[in-house]
């Protein structure tokens, strides 16, 4: 329902424990306890693809970050925000430029950014860059078989950022921070009332850097939204995104004999003449939500994305035909590429959501459709030597780097508009058998179609298919402490693009099962969540090693593991937040590819995914000299992961990070924080697509800032 300023919807929260697990509108506040809370208003937004259906009583494990945890750990970007999730693994972010990640052990294709949300619209498709949190309340991740609802998902998850809505109630912030190699970041947020019924907010941020690469990243965010009230029971939200992005193109560094500790972590061996590649991404996000009679919901969304690269770049060549390095062991032959990509994508749905009887059973019912067209031109230029050639042009002395010399010309490589249209109907009732036992029950229909026009051959190839997703769960609340639930789901997701040879892929189809437990104190201050889980999936792509820039069909794959994740108020003012994983990804069937040139047996490991990863925080609230202060730690672990899909013995050491922060508000309105990022400056790898394109992690960084709250 809408919320009018002079009778404003309020909740209690308690102070320091991550205070959105599930969103506003769906926590009551008799639920949460009455001891050390904060007041805070907040609008009623409903989520789509929920229902009113609260995240905790759904059958599926669902994690959920909070805006001021990411805050409080100096966490800027959603890639880093992700580390907390053990269930989360990085991927090849094309040479740092945009957010890729697995979710249990799933990537997706490992060419194109990572798929997430933002309130529910499409945001991953495309090329928007590495996201900032300025904007973001909330962080959900939503796993297992519970994101077949939201389509062309993943079986991992769906990962969805709730934004910052526009508040009533005038509030505000603005901080400045700089620290090491010279970084520098700007960042606000403000909102308040225009008139009785319309509500404003503006939010976004600055940041510039050299960097421990020496790449010289730069950007903008800027995040306005507006709240109108048309009645009490309607409401109309408007979201502009605009966001830039600006630095060198960095695949990493070499790994010499399969050993990447031999060069520092901030050899850079691109090429600083080709100039920053640049992304610039629009958002539009138009919702409109309407109460009926008896608490029933109608919500309806519009949603409007268009985002560009331009970038030339120097990719350390991969063929053994062409490397030098492996002749000298100091020259590293380098192709240079250009890259001009555009996207534009389009989207709608439609939600009835509400409550019915039939007789002693309550049903909570979720009625939707949807549909987008997305479009991509794409196009990639090239430049390598020949074959078996060993010529030098490009390249580079890894020891003793020299940033001149010629640059030859890319020729066209790709040049393709690939056309996505889908249409996409979902119900879902969550069926209330008795106060204990609760069955849901959901499908999903999807109508995908897929064209791509390449324009240097003349060839058109078109592709059609229609998938049914279906999806079933059971929880059993055995006290309001404690509940156990099991779930199933079949899942769709098309697959963009083509492969070397033009060839467009088919979708991905999955299976996912999971079962757990969810624990939850009678104040709210602890809750947990143990889960098993299985998935598998047909049609799956990776990074085409033989031909850099493409995916590979792999075919299928499977995983399984445990989670564990935990939020808890330890004693007063000193909270917890814990979250592992076990996740064991592999191929499930034998794979032959002559341009490889090698066997990829069933029981493979998959690239990137580590068998253990976790991350536990630590905070303290107390009183200094009679002000507010804070003192916080962050560890976060990383398995030994497979760093090359064609070559088994190339693995990525496991790390450990240990990060610092603190705060101190000596009045009302003033804050200064620090944080340092791997305090033991220890070496690290976070990502790899080749033991030639490793991306080393960042050695010790700290950051000093100040924040005066209006």
């Amino acid at each position: 329902m809408p919320v009018d300023k002079k009778r404003p919807c309020r909740y209690l929260l308690p102070a320091g424990v991550i205070p959105l697990l599930a969103a506003a509108a769906e926590v009551p506040a008799r639920e949460l306890g009455a001891e050390q809370m904060e007041e805070i208003t907040v609008v009623s937004q409903r989520q789509p693809y929920r229902g009113d259906v609260p995240l905790e009583s759904l059958p599926q494990s669902v994690q959920t970050l909070s805006g001021d945890l990411l805050a409080g750990q100096g966490i800027t970007d959603l890639q880093s925000a992700l580390d907390l999730a053990g269930s989360v693994a990085r991927q090849n972010d094309l040479g740092g430029l945009q957010t890729t990640f697995a979710i249990r052990g799933f990537a997706g294709d490992e060419s194109m950014p990572s798929g997430y949300l933002v309130n529910g619209f499409s945001a991953g498709r495309g090329f928007s860059g590495r996201r900032d949190v300025s904007n973001i309340e909330r962080i959900e991740i939503m796993k297992g078989p519970g994101s077949a609802l939201y389509g062309r998902s993943e079986p991992g998850g769906t990962i969805n950022l709730v934004t910052k809505k526009p508040q009533f109630d005038t509030e505000g912030y603005l901080q400045a921070s700089a620290g090491s190699y010279d970084s520098k970041r700007l960042e606000g947020d403000y909102t308040g009332a225009l008139g009785d019924n319309l509500a404003f907010r503006v939010n976004g941020a600055f940041e510039d850097s050299d960097s421990y690469r020496n790449t010289q990243p730069r950007k903008y965010a800027l995040t306005p939204s507006l709240l109108f009230n048309l009645s009490e029971r309607t409401s109309l939200t408007y979201e502009l995104e605009l966001a830039k992005q600006q630095a060198l193109f960095d695949r990493g560094i070499v790994a010499i004999e399969g050993d990447p500790d031999v060069l520092p972590v901030t050899r850079f061996l691109g090429d600083p003449q080709n100039g920053p590649s640049e992304i610039r991404a629009t958002g539009h996000q138009l919702v409109i939500q309407h109460e009926l009679h008896n608490g029933w919901m109608l919500l309806a969304g519009l949603g409007y994305r268009d985002s560009s690269l331009e970038s030339y770049s120097a990719d350390a060549e991969l063929s053994d035909g062409r490397q030098l390095l492996l002749t000298d062991g100091s020259t590293l032959s380098r192709q240079r590429r250009s890259r001009d990509y555009t996207a534009e994508d389009l989207s709608g749905r439609l939600e009835l959501t509400g409550t019915f009887d039939t007789g002693p059973l309550n049903h909570h019912l979720l009625l939707g459709t949807d549909a987008y067209e997305f479009e991509l031109d794409f196009a990639l230029g090239r430049w390598r030597v020949d074959y078996g050639s060993m010529d030098p042009t490009y390249a580079i002395d890894i020891f003793n780097p020299a940033y001149e010399g010629v640059r030859p010309q890319p020729a066209p490589q790709i040049d393709q508009l690939q056309v996505q249209r889908t249409r996409g109907l979902y119900v879902q009732d969550q069926i209330d058998l008795t106060e204990q036992w609760k069955v849901l029950l959901g499908v999903r229909f999807d109508d995908f179609d897929q064209s791509i026009d390449d324009h240097l051959s003349g060839v058109r190839s078109t592709m059609s298919q229609t998938a049914t997703s279906p999806r079933a769960g059971l929880v059993y609340e055995a006290t309001p402490a404690l509940s156990l639930y099991a779930s199933f789901s079949e899942g769709f997701r098309p697959n963009t693009g083509s492969d070397y040879y033009g060839t467009a892929f088919d979708p991905e189809e999955s299976s996912s099962r999971e079962a757990g437990i969810k624990v939850s104190s009678e104040d709210g201050r602890t809750t947990g969540t143990l889960a098993f889980f299985r998935a598998e999936k047909s049609n799956v792509l990776t990074a085409d090693p033989a031909n850099p820039g493409f995916s590979a069909a792999l075919g299928r794959a499977q995983s399984r593991g445990v989670e564990i994740d935990l939020a808890a108020e330890l004693a007063r003012e000193l909270q917890l937040v814990l979250s592992y994983a076990y996740t064991e990804a592999e191929t499930s069937n034998d794979v032959v590819n002559l341009d490889w040139g090698m066997e990829i047996p069933a029981g493979s490991r998959l690239i990137n995914i580590p068998e253990h990863s976790g991350s536990l925080s630590l905070s303290r609230n107390f009183t200094l000299a009679g002000a507010p202060a804070s003192v916080g730690l962050g560890i976060q672990y990383v398995d030994e992961r497979l760093g090359e899909t064609i070559d088994p013995d190339y693995i990525l050491p496991a790390y450990t990070l240990v990060n610092l922060s603190g705060s101190y508000s000596p009045t009302a309105e003033l804050e200064l924080f620090a944080h340092v990022d791997n305090l033991f400056d220890e070496r690290h790898y976070v990502s790899s697509y080749h033991k030639l394109w490793t991306m080393p992690g960042a050695p010790r960084i700290y950051n000093l800032g100040i924040r005066y709250n209006l």
